[in-house]
């Protein structure tokens, strides 16, 4: 069966939501999203200026969605990728690549100069998206702090 990538909408949001928080659920996150909090997660970046996203579809049914926005930087425009969500049965069968694939197409005609993201240091996330070229940037850190 053939996928298909469309541009992320509105009309998408439910099923996105209903996906994000099975995949965090799991391992490796293991985090504890509740339906508000993803809706208005997901809500929010969708209203985001030069918000940019995809979704990977299957018999009408959504495999993963890739989604973030654009911003000005010194260097040009720059993506902030957000969010990349796979379905974890969908995990390993390319649709995470073929997504960032279309998405860095889309960027590349609109001009933007570099894609930045936050990730896990450890396990499987790392690993794909040094696999599909990214690096990690040897001058910046991420900080925290608890309020």
């Amino acid at each position: 069966m053939e996928e298909i990538v469309a541009p992320m909408t509105f009309e998408h949001l439910q099923e996105c939501i209903e996906l994000y928080i099975r995949v965090f659920h799991r391992e490796p996150w293991n985090e504890n999203w509740t339906y508000e909090a993803a809706r208005e997660r997901l809500t929010d970046l969708l209203h985001t200026p030069k918000f940019i996203g995809f979704v990977c579809k299957q018999r009408e049914a959504i495999l993963g969605f890739i989604a973030g926005h654009s911003k000005a930087s010194d260097q040009g425009m720059a993506f902030y990728l957000a969010e990349l969500c796979i379905d974890q049965k969908a995990q390993g069968k390319g649709y995470g690549s073929q997504l960032l694939q279309v998405l860095e197409e889309e960027l590349q005609k609109q001009h933007v100069k570099s894609i930045y993201l936050l990730t896990s240091a450890y396990g499987a996330a790392a690993a794909f998206y040094r696999k599909n070229g990214y690096t990690v940037r040897a001058d910046r850190i991420v900080m925290k702090k608890s309020l």
